[in-house]
C-alpha cells in the first residue's frame, strides 16, 4: 500500500516530537511505501532535511504557504478563469463560513486554468469580500478588510493549487492546511484519509492567535474561524481519527468530528534504547543534573526555563541544567535565552545541542520540560524509560503521564502551571533534595511507561489502522 503522510512544519526538516513519531512510524513498516507532503512557509526550508530517510519513504512533495503563483502576469490575462455562479457561491460560502461547498472549490483551484493572482485582486474576490464584510464585519475599515482576507486566505488557496501525488491512504499528521490536502486528496482519487492529532490543531491556533501581538481586534476572530472550518472540514472527510489521550478525543469531538470516527492511540516508544548506560560519562558525581530535552524556541518557554533554575540554583548550589536540543530553529529567541544566562551571570547550564539523548539521559537525576503547549510528549516517556522522573507543566497530556490514568501507579513527578517560576523553582528543589522521591518516582514512571507506552503497543495499533484501510482497498 502507497500511504502519503502529510506534515506541517515538521519532518523531515526538524527533529524531535512529531517528527521523531512519523520518522518511527516510517521505519516501522516497511512492507508500506511512503511518501511526505511537507506544508513549509516557504522555499528557504527546500530539501533540508534534518533526518536520513527511510529507503521506504521514496518521494518529499513540498508545499510552501508563502509563494507565488507561477503563471506569468501576461499569461494570466489570456488564461483568466470567470467564476460561474456555483464557484462564486462556493467562494463565498467558504468566507461567510456556511456549508462550505469544498468540493466545487477544490474543482475550482486544480484548473490549471485559474490564476490565483488575478483572482486575489480581481473583482469577483472583491465581491464577495464585500458580502462577507456586510454579513459579519460592518464595523471594520473595509480596506484593512480586504487586505487581510487576501493575506489569510493566500496560504489557503496556494494549498489548494497544489498538485496532489496519488496514493492508497493520506495519513494527516493534523488538521489545519494538512487536513485540507488529506481531503482534497480523498474527493480526487477516492483514497483512504486518517487523521492523527498529536495536539489539537484547532485550539493550539487559537491560544497562539489570542497571545499574539501582530494580530489584533476582529481578526483574532477571522484567523480563528479560518483554522476551524479546515478543521471541520478534516473531520468531516476522515474516515478515522486518532488522538493520543482521551481528553483530546473529547475536545475532537466537541469540535466537530463524529464520535464514531474517533480512537485513542498513545505514544509509544523503544525502551531497549534506555537499557543499560551507553556512552561516555558527561556529568560531575557531587552534582543534581536536570535533563531539559527540547528545541530553543519559544513554545517550549525555555526562558522561563532558565529563570526557575536561576532561583533554583540559589538555594541548591549543587544544580546543573542540560538544555538538549537544537537552537537554530528560531535564533533570535535563541539568542535571546543566551542573553539571559549571560546578563544573570547564572553558572552550571549547558546548551549542548543536538545530541544523542540515549547517551545522556542516564546521567540525569530528573527531566523538566516547561513547554506552553503539548500534545503527548516523547520526551517524558523517554525519560521514563530511563527511570527518571520529570517537572512538566500542565499542558496537553503531561497531568496524565505524571498521575496516571487510573493505571493503579503513583506519580512519577511534579505538575506545575505554565509559565510559574516560582512554581517551577520549587519543584526544582523539591526534586533535588529529596533523592528517595526521585527514585521512587523514576521508578514509577518506568513502569507506567512499560504498561501502557511502549513503541511495540503503537505500532500494533497502527498496523491493525493499516490493515484495516489496505483491506477497504481490496
Amino acid at each position: 500500500m502507497k500511504i502519503c503522510m502529510v506534515a506541517e512544519g515538521c519532518y523531515p526538516y526538524v527533529v524531535g516530537g512529531v517528527s521523531s513519531w512519523i520518522h518511527s512510524i516510517i521505519k516501522a513498516f516497511p512492507e508500506h511505501e511512503f511518501l511526505v507532503l511537507a506544508i513549509l512557509a516557504n522555499r528557504s526550508y527546500r530539501g533540508k532535511f534534518a533526518y536520513e530517510l527511510p529507503e521506504n519513504l521514496t518521494q518529499v512533495y513540498e508545499v510552501y504557504l508563502e509563494d507565488f503563483d507561477w503563471l506569468s502576469r501576461k499569461t494570466d490575462r489570456k488564461r483568466r478563469k470567470q467564476l460561474n455562479p456555483e464557484e462564486y457561491e462556493a467562494v463565498l460560502s467558504l468566507l461567510i463560513n456556511q456549508n462550505v461547498k469544498w468540493d466545487v472549490l477544490f474543482d475550482l483551484f486544480q484548473d490549471g486554468k485559474f490564476s490565483l493572482n488575478e483572482f486575489l485582486m480581481g473583482p469577483e474576490f472583491l465581491r464577495a469580500v464585500r458580502e462577507c464584510y456586510q454579513i459579519n464585519y460592518p464595523e471594520a475599515v473595509f480596506s484593512d478588510f480586504l487586505w487581510t482576507m487576501r493575506s489569510i486566505y493566500l496560504p489557503l488557496f496556494l494549498a489548494l493549487k497544489t498538485e496532489i501525488p496519488r496514493a492508497d491512504l493520506y495519513h494527516c499528521v493534523a488538521t489545519g492546511y494538512a487536513g485540507v490536502l488529506g481531503s482534497m486528496a480523498k474527493a480526487r482519487y477516492g483514497c483512504g484519509l486518517l487523521i492523527s492529532e498529536h495536539g489539537i490543531y484547532t485550539r493550539e491556533r487559537e491560544e497562539e492567535l489570542i497571545r499574539a501581538k501582530w494580530v489584533a481586534g476582529i481578526y483574532k476572530n477571522v484567523w480563528i474561524d479560518q483554522f476551524k472550518k479546515m478543521s471541520r472540514l478534516a473531520y468531516a472527510k476522515a474516515d478515522c481519527v486518532t488522538s493520543l489521550y482521551e481528553h483530546a478525543r473529547k475536545l475532537q469531538i466537541e469540535l466537530g468530528c463524529d464520535e464514531e470516527l474517533t480512537m485513542v492511540t498513545p505514544n509509544g516508544i523503544d525502551e531497549k534504547r534506555f537499557v543499560g548506560t551507553p556512552g561516555e560519562k558527561v556529568v560531575e558525581e557531587n552534582m543534581v543534573h536536570i535533563g531539559a530535552v527540547l528545541r530553543v524556541t519559544p513554545i517550549k518557554d525555555v526562558k522561563t526555563l532558565i529563570r526557575a533554575f536561576a532561583f533554583a540554583k540559589e538555594r541548591v548550589s549543587n544544580l546543573k541544567l542540560w538544555i538538549m536540543g537544537p537552537m537554530d530553529e528560531d535564533e533570535q529567541y535563541a539568542a535571546e535565552c543566551f542573553e539571559i544566562v549571560e546578563t544573570m551571570g547564572i553558572q552550571d547550564i549547558v546548551f549542548t545541542g543536538r545530541v544523542n539523548v540515549t547517551e545522556y539521559l542516564w546521567q540525569m537525576d530528573m527531566t523538566i520540560l516547561t513547554s506552553i503547549s503539548e500534545g503527548q510528549p516523547l520526551t517524558i516517556l523517554e525519560s521514563y524509560a530511563a527511570h527518571k522522573p520529570v517537572i512538566a507543566t500542565d499542558v496537553g497530556n503531561c497531568r496524565g503521564l505524571i498521575f496516571g490514568e487510573d493505571d493503579g501507579i503513583g506519580p512519577s513527578g511534579i505538575l506545575t502551571h505554565v509559565m510559574n517560576v516560582e512554581e517551577i523553582t520549587a519543584a526544582m528543589v523539591e526534586m533535588a533534595t529529596d533523592e528517595k522521591k526521585r527514585l521512587e518516582y523514576g521508578e514509577n514512571g518506568y513502569q507506567r511507561m512499560m504498561k501502557r507506552y511502549k513503541l511495540s503497543d503503537m505500532q500494533g495499533t497502527y498496523r491493525n489502522i493499516y490493515n484495516y484501510f489496505e483491506g477497504l482497498k481490496k
